[in-house]
């Protein structure tokens, strides 16, 4: 009789996480292509000054409105063509990356924390604070995003700095609303209950416990809402409104454009190819974190 014992099959190791998401995330080929383009503005940006080939606010009065170079009458020392002013649009669109990155990643960074703070409170404590918080956040909903942040604007007065504020309260609510639906969702948790039972207050229940498994939709909602920071900016600034001239943003290029849109094709359609491929790439990025992070998602 044949004493050997049939091995038991060891268990497989747990993927490691990391390892699980970039395997949701990559198999994504739309996602792969945003995160490869969003890499390459964010590179442009960090290294302007050594990219562009001309200071984006210089001027030549020689090649006023020159087109592209593989045009007629193109120069390979302006790739892209000069604006009615003479200035290089290549340089202008390196610079307005750094610009335009700034607008998004402020705007969001603002936008996260304060509606992070809004949420956590508001589903934490509930009551009469939560209600007043959530139709203020209903409110903003029901008006238009970019109507309203053109009215604070022309409160707060036409630059920059004002317009990031308006757009960051214009997008304020979705965070708000998302952190605090998370939160509602893991206050019922057994950790929470466990936490508190061992003496837990409330500043470690909310940023210790909770606040770390509510990241997920944060993350996804941030991504996303560059790309609408960086469009709403960029409509401020074609109405006038956003970052003032001679600012290399992209906005403020359309705007300066707008008159030599029959005669000089490349002032206006190089600023809006820059806003539109900048703004799908972060959209293409935030559908693969999503679907990377919800598990109903994962196939």
């Amino acid at each position: 009789m044949s004493n050997s014992i049939a091995a038991t099959p060891t268990p497989a190791a747990p993927a490691q996480p990391l390892r699980e998401f970039w395997g949701y995330f990559s198999a994504n080929r739309g996602a792969l292509a945003g995160l490869l383009i969003v890499v390459l503005v964010l590179l442009t940006a960090v290294f302007a000054p050594l990219l562009a080939p001309h200071a984006p606010e210089l001027t030549n009065n020689t090649v006023f409105l020159k087109p592209p170079f593989w045009q007629a009458g193109g120069s390979i020392s302006y790739p892209l063509g000069t604006d009615a002013i003479g200035r290089d649009i290549l340089s202008r669109l390196i610079h307005g990356a750094r610009l335009s990155l700034v607008i998004g990643l402020a705007v969001v960074a603002l936008s996260v924390v304060v509606g992070t703070v809004l949420g956590m409170t508001a589903g934490y404590f509930r009551g009469v604070f939560e209600i007043a918080v959530m139709r203020l956040m209903d409110i903003i909903l029901t008006l238009p995003s970019l109507l309203l942040a053109i009215v604070i604007v022309a409160i707060l007065g036409p630059g920059l700095m004002n317009a990031m504020l308006a757009v960051a309260i214009v997008v304020l609510p979705h965070y708000v609303r998302i952190t605090r639906a998370a939160v509602i969702s893991e206050m019922s948790r057994d950790y929470v209950t466990a936490a508190r039972m061992n003496g837990a207050g409330h500043l470690r229940l909310m940023f210790n416990e909770v606040l770390p498994n509510c990241m997920a939709p944060l993350i996804v909602q941030a991504s996303l809402g560059i790309s609408t920071a960086i469009l709403d900016a960029a409509a401020l600034g074609f109405l006038g409104l956003g970052a003032q001239p001679p600012s290399p943003e992209w906005g403020t290029m359309l705007a300066d454009a707008r008159e030599f849109v029959m005669r000089a094709w490349w002032v206006v359609t190089f600023p809006g190819l820059a806003i539109l491929i900048t703004v799908l790439a972060f959209n293409l990025l935030g559908d693969g974190l999503r679907d990377a992070f919800d598990p109903k998602l994962k196939r």
